[in-house]
């Protein structure tokens, strides 16, 4: 098989290179190329091991504190140089310090996944048993086999049993499911054989160490700096906005890119069933999670408890990572109808969808509720190209049918395929003027600061602006001193220059 494309990744300091083989008519394959470790070394390693089992002791609090695993691993680190050395006296230290990291990875951590694990190409890891090839998906290639086969079934248990410790959790042949995160944050499911029939399984869905920006997602034509700016407005100024979609359509993808435009002073809360989003440091949030009951079925907080407390923590803002059920959305509609600013996302294809979605079971919210949302951005995924894009932005307009409350929709733009941009459709009803009333604007008014926001939007993209902290950090400036960001975006400014003169 011929390379279709050669890559570098950083493990731990040593590069290991990644070879995508394949050709026309064949499969693809992805080929780690790992430093190789001969038979005597193997034995050598297995010896150190037992010794570290007998001489680094571990405590029951350590093992469930997720947060001092580097100082256990430093211990391990520390111990382990000392017996190599005392076996291979002359080993030179980048030797050294490969063997002592495959020891702690093996002992601490996943072992070679691990190394996938630090490729930013990937998006997904999958193991479905010891006989097959671990199984990951490529930004770029989609779904992969790779060159990583587990040695068998007791390793995949083995590492099921180093996550679920990390969290204060068994999997068992009682609890065979396991849902947790990893120390670097990625999610992680476990399956226990023979409830998955292959072998053990486990999925490891990675979580953004860059996540998207908004810079990103109007460079690769996701959104338009148009719309964002009246996202943004509309977000400044504590519009309710939903984001819809169908699965994998990057409904959360835009919702973090679109939490740096709130006002770095108002507090936020979030709540997910597994931590997806990212903020800027600058904002005063803080994330909250469910929990999932112990194997008596005690200790588990759901998304409902958590929403329902989250009022009693004066928030400025409450992100719901998905509404999926009645309870959900009656506290949530009622936040908003009390004062505070929602932000959620809902499985549904187009702005008429997600009101159908909403007013009928499981969600079947009064329709009457549903005048509480300003905006409603709806994201659509091109599976033949794997591109994402903002489809639809409407907004829901109250009326009456056989005396009954009835809502409608009114789309603003909406995605031309043909042309592959979002262009307007209809004039927004009820935005402006409930902006207008919230802001004291008029309309032209309103226009103005879109179009300020807008020329801010492009200069973000033109100076390359797009790390989250640096995004962060202009949107914070912005709040703090909107004329001077306006007058640095019309001049084109350097980012350095920017944040010589605002922080």
């Amino acid at each position: 098989m011929s390379d279709i494309e050669t890559y570098k990744i950083s493990d731990g300091g040593f590069n290991v290179d990644v070879k995508i083989s394949g050709g026309e008519g064949k499969t693809k394959i992805y080929n780690l190329v790992k430093h190789k470790i001969n038979p005597a070394t193997h034995a050598l390693l297995d010896q150190i091991k037992q010794e570290l089992i007998g001489t680094v002791q571990i405590s029951a609090e350590e093992i469930l504190d997720p947060k001092v695993i580097e100082s256990i691993k430093k211990r391990f680190s520390d111990r382990a140089i000392t017996l190599i050395k005392q076996k291979l006296p002359r080993i030179d230290a980048k030797t050294l310090n490969f063997l002592v990291m495959t020891l702690v990875k093996e002992m601490l951590g996943l072992g070679d996944l691990e190394i996938l694990l630090t490729d930013p190409n990937l998006e997904e890891v999958i193991i479905t048993s010891s006989a097959e090839p671990v199984r990951i998906f490529h930004k770029k290639y989609g779904w992969l086999e790779t060159s990583v086969y587990l040695k068998d079934e007791a390793q995949i248990r083995n590492y099921f049993n180093t996550i679920a410790r990390r969290v204060g959790r068994q999997i068992t042949n009682l609890n065979p499911l396991l849902d947790a995160h990893l120390l670097s944050g990625d999610r992680s499911n476990a399956v226990l054989y023979p409830i998955s029939s292959k072998g053990n399984t486990l999925t490891i869905r990675k979580f953004a160490r860059d996540p998207w920006t908004v810079t990103d997602f109007i460079k690769n034509k996701t959104c338009s700096a148009k719309v964002f700016a009246l996202i943004w407005f509309s977000m400044q100024y504590e519009a309710n906005v939903l984001i819809s979609g169908g699965t994998g359509s990057g409904k959360t993808s835009l919702l973090n890119v679109c939490m740096p435009f709130i006002p770095s002073n108002h507090r936020i809360i979030s709540i997910e069933d597994t931590r997806e989003l990212t903020l800027p440091k600058y904002l005063f949030w803080c994330p909250l999670t469910v929990r999932q009951p112990n194997p008596e079925g005690k200790g588990g907080v759901s998304m409902l408890d958590l929403l329902v407390n989250s009022l009693r923590m004066r928030p400025d803002r409450i992100i719901l990572g998905e509404m999926r059920k009645k309870e959900q959305a009656e506290v949530l509609f009622e936040a908003m109808h009390t004062g505070h600013s929602v932000y959620a996302t809902v499985h549904a294809d187009s702005v008429p969808a997600t009101i159908q979605r909403l007013t009928n079971p499981p969600i079947d919210t009064p329709a009457n509720l549903l005048s509480a949302v300003n905006l409603n951005v709806v994201m659509f995924r091109n599976r033949r190209l794997n591109t994402r894009k903002v489809f639809q932005l409407g907004e829901f307009i109250a009326g009456e049918e056989s005396g009954k409350a009835k809502i409608k929709s009114n789309i603003i733009y909406r995605w031309n395929p043909t042309l592959d941009i979002l262009q307007p459709h209809q004039k927004p009803l009820r935005l402006f003027e409930e902006m207008s009333r919230h802001t004291g604007l008029n309309l032209n008014e309103i226009n103005s600061d879109i179009s300020k926001k807008e020329t801010i939007l492009n200069w973000l993209v033109k100076q390359n602006i797009r790390d989250i902290k640096s995004v962060g950090r202009i949107m914070r400036a912005y709040y703090i001193n909107p004329e001077l960001i306006e007058k640095h975006a019309k001049k084109n400014s350097s980012p350095e220059s920017v944040f010589k003169e605002v922080e």
